[in-house]
């Protein structure tokens, strides 16, 4: 297995922006692999993700970026290609897009987005895959028909390195989706712990359907919690919300992680703290990451 990836979710508010660039700092510091950054523009004092993260790429040299994920609906693909490619060549290919298909309907709409079935919106996503990584391909001019995204000898720019597209898929078709042309899965916060397992399961069948190897489908676990000097939680979670915290010692945290590592392949971890605070931050960093790559390690070797 390849080291565990960790990030860090972090909120888009504009009251919080001098925070917010004081986080990225510390993950960048403190050896975070990247920063996640949600993406709704109708809530009214978020920031807009994507010009965020071109400011924040130019304050930091080695972190990554994704979005966590970017509301399709809003954002057509033609320009989500030319967008998340400019921000990769801006940052010499730290930038990943994590995408979505959409499911703040009213607010979408309120902004003049597309209200969409569950089907078309799983075909718009599908549909919207082929013009991105199509758009990537440098010195392409691409001529694509399509229901939702239909391009007519459009060009680039190339990307700096091939970008991931990480889905935040919930129901099937979305599982399915990701197995056959994505490149990784966000498991969302909304779905419930027990129905992980079999969302991977579903994921691998349809990845060895469309001829991939399921290994090579990142899997990102997000946790919610809290760094602590006592152990309230002393195992992993296996049902429930996923959004319940995991309060805990950083010993246990370690232990935790290693299991969903070993038991569910999930090869990284998205960290989403209670309480955005540095202190938070430096400690996961410098307590909880070692001793879980040690952890998965060592059961992998075992």
């Amino acid at each position: 297995m390849d080291t565990l990836q960790f990030g860090v979710f972090l909120s888009p508010r504009a009251a919080d922006l001098g925070q917010l660039r004081e986080h990225v700092q510390v993950a960048e510091a403190e050896g975070f692999d990247f920063v996640s950054i949600q993406d709704h523009p109708y809530v009214p004092d978020f920031l807009d993700t994507f010009a965020l993260i071109g400011t924040l790429i130019g304050q930091t040299s080695r972190l990554r970026f994704m979005t966590d994920v970017a509301t399709l609906p809003l954002r057509p693909a033609q320009m989500l290609a030319k967008t998340s490619a400019s921000l990769d060549v801006l940052s010499g290919g730290r930038f990943e897009l994590g995408l979505g298909a959409g499911r703040a309907w009213d607010q979408i709409a309120g902004l003049g987005g597309p209200r969409r079935s569950p089907r078309e919106a799983v075909a718009a996503v599908s549909e919207a895959i082929d013009v991105l990584h199509a758009l990537w391909l440098p010195g392409r001019t691409v001529t694509l028909p399509g229901q939702y995204y239909p391009v007519t000898a459009a060009t680039g720019p190339a990307p700096a390195h091939r970008i991931g597209i990480w889905l935040g898929a919930v129901g099937p078709a979305m599982l399915d989706l990701t197995g056959s042309k994505a490149d990784g899965w966000i498991a969302p916060l909304a779905t419930g712990y027990e129905t992980k397992p079999a969302a991977q399961d579903r994921i691998d069948s349809a990845a060895r359907a469309a001829g991939r190897d399921p290994a090579s489908i990142h899997r990102v676990i997000q946790l919610v919690g809290t760094v602590t000097g006592t152990p309230h939680t002393t195992s992993a979670p296996r049902s429930g919300p996923g959004a319940q915290p995991i309060r805990t010692t950083p010993d246990i945290w370690a232990k935790i992680i290693a299991e969903f590592a070993a038991d569910q392949r999930f090869d990284t971890v998205n960290l989403v703290l209670e309480q955005e605070t540095s202190e938070q931050l430096q400690l996961f960093a410098a307590e909880v990451i070692p001793l879980a790559r040690a952890a998965t390690s060592a059961a992998s070797v075992g």
